[in-house]
């Protein structure tokens, strides 16, 4: 993994999974739990500025709920925030998490498998395509790690556990 000075996650069905029976993605607190492993794996790496050795993160998530009008744009940001603070033990730095609010069938920019809120987060942590690894559950997410010029691994696979 030293190979990368920038690990950008999916959140649901990467990092978290909704706890809510037909439910993808949660809606409200306590309605998630973390994925098996998520936080024994993120305790591992040297979180911190890439200029000064550590391994930047960042959370890149399509919240089509917020366009549907399941839940606020604010809510689904204060999700992805506790989110982190389990997952990575610390709360998330400024710019650290993209979400795209839009609905499914929007065409905006954003949404994975466009390649923007990887980008941002590469722009975001100054480091380049090339040292920057995608984790995702999805082929959405496959698409916009390839996209945008970075690595890609299965969440199944980067955690440990076997994809459904």
């Amino acid at each position: 993994m030293n190979k990368y000075k920038l690990i950008i996650f999916d959140a649901d069905g990467t990092l978290r999974h909704c706890t809510v029976e037909g439910q993808p993605c949660p809606d409200a607190p306590g309605e998630w739990e973390l994925m098996p492993g998520v936080k024994e794996m993120l305790s591992r790496i040297q979180w911190g500025d890439p200029g000064e050795g550590g391994v930047g993160y960042g959370i890149a998530s399509n919240q089509g709920g917020v366009g549907c009008g399941y839940l606020s744009a604010d809510m689904a940001y204060r999700l992805i925030q506790e989110l982190v603070v389990a997952a990575f033990g610390a709360e998330p730095e400024k710019g650290t998490i993209q979400l795209c609010p839009h609905r499914p069938d929007g065409g905006c920019k954003c949404r994975k498998p466009e390649p923007l809120m990887i980008q941002r987060l590469i722009e975001r942590w100054g480091v380049k395509p090339e040292e920057t690894l995608f984790v995702g559950d999805m082929e959405t997410d496959k698409e916009a790690a390839e996209r945008a010029g970075v690595d890609f691994k299965w969440a199944g696979e980067y955690f440990g556990w076997e994809q459904a």
